[in-house]
């Protein structure tokens, strides 16, 4: 089976989590694919395939003979879709020998275009896969996933030799939890790969440090005739508390290694209101200064009306794991060298975003990234072309090998 059938398979399967649960995993409905991806496993023969009481699916595939002083390695992508969009009834397009032209989302009425994406250019040619404008598409990180099972499928079909390989997927990435009861010490490789990256050729290991802030407001409400001195109005010192922020550090206006305060949500009346951002960079110390603004705001707007009108939490939820992977660099150089031999040109691409590795490698287990083939994830215009997972898969399946 190709890779691109088993995303289209797995992209039924509705597992967007969710932020503002308490469970673990976020949503249950993570199971449903954790459940079919264990089956799967055990089909392909991979051993002690099991999904555990927090929704990580693991799975081993003994050393061939002759390869058992290898280290072992392990492969790991996430099963939860994003919740920024819909992630229910995912309806794919499938366009063959796509011209490089608009592309029409059928649901929507929304076109994909070159004008917005100019990457498509590059996929002229080849079968693109779209959704149909209502949904994500998921391959974030289902194509991970399908390039994984697709990668074990040929090395053990064609008793290729291997090295111990160590597989695992995981819940509630895109919710910043993704490995928060992983058992590394269990899993038992050296080192890993998390497959959860964009663009054919692409491989990280730089990512941002992350955190969230979330700021909840006490107003003060009274009649507003006569609220001259008194009234605090909760939804207006929400609005304060965003303008102290620097306006041009948002993610409109950053790229490259620049950071951002990305106000996620917000809500209010007069007495209460909530704002929610994430905040990244990737260098440390600029991350922290980041930290201190947000400190630095809330007291301001404290002082300001002499009570606690601000009650600000900060939490951590990642760091650049470029520092753990720096004393490994053959990683990079192995990823460079699949990649040549699956047919993409290799480029170190700083993240701006973060990965299951980023946690993971400070856990212990250094784990750079490698691309899956898409664009435009957590949102309607999600894409991918069939050829690039094809390739992808290559670039795993050359990783996994012992040459």
């Amino acid at each position: 089976m190709r890779a691109y059938e088993r995303l289209l398979k797995y992209a039924s399967v509705y597992t967007t989590s969710d932020p503002d649960s308490a469970t673990v995993p976020s949503s249950m409905r993570q199971y449903d694919l954790a459940h079919q991806l264990v089956e799967e496993l055990k089909a392909l023969g991979l051993e002690n395939v099991h999904v555990d009481e927090n929704c990580v699916v693991y799975g081993w595939l003994s050393a061939t003979a002759g390869c058992e002083k290898q280290p072992a390695l392990g492969f790991i992508a996430h099963m939860d879709t994003a919740p920024d969009c819909a992630g229910e009834n995912v309806k794919p397009q499938i366009i063959e020998n796509y011209d490089g032209g608009d592309v029409l989302l059928a649901g929507s009425g929304e076109k994909l275009s070159p004008a917005a994406f100019p990457t498509l250019k590059n996929l002229a040619g080849m079968t693109l896969i779209t959704t149909d404008g209502t949904t994500l598409l998921g391959a974030d990180d289902k194509a991970g996933i399908a390039e994984i099972m697709t990668a074990l499928e040929s090395i053990i079909s064609e008793k290729k030799p291997h090295g111990k390989l160590c597989i695992a997927f995981t819940p509630d990435e895109e919710v910043g939890a993704g490995v928060d009861h992983f058992d590394v010490e269990k899993f038992g490789a050296v080192y890993a790969y998390t497959v959860d990256g964009g663009e054919e050729g692409e491989i990280a290991y730089e990512t941002f440090n992350a955190c969230s802030a979330e700021v909840a407001v006490e107003g003060l409400s009274v009649h507003p005739g006569s609220a001259k001195d008194t009234m605090i109005n909760a939804a207006l010192v929400a609005m304060e508390f965003n303008a102290l922020l620097p306006a041009a550090d948002i993610p409109r206006l950053t790229e490259g290694y620049e950071g951002f305060f990305h106000l996620c949500d917000m809500s209010g009346d007069v007495e209460h209101a909530k704002l929610h951002y994430i905040v990244r960079d990737h260098d440390r110390a600029t991350f922290e200064m980041r930290k201190k603004t947000l400190e630095h705001a809330a007291k301001t707007i404290n002082e300001k009306y002499a009570r606690e009108v601000i009650r600000l939490t900060i939490k951590d939820s990642y760091y650049n794991m470029a520092e753990k992977i720096a004393p490994h660099m053959e990683l990079i150089e192995n990823a460079k060298h699949a990649c040549e031999k699956a047919g993409m040109k290799p480029f170190i691409e700083a993240v701006r975003g973060g990965t299951d590795g980023c946690r993971l490698s400070f856990m212990g287990l250094p784990t750079p990234n490698l691309c899956t083939g898409g664009f435009a994830f957590h949102g309607p215009y999600e894409h991918i072309a069939v050829e690039s997972m094809d390739r992808c898969a290559k670039m795993v399946e050359y990783l996994m090998l012992s040459e």
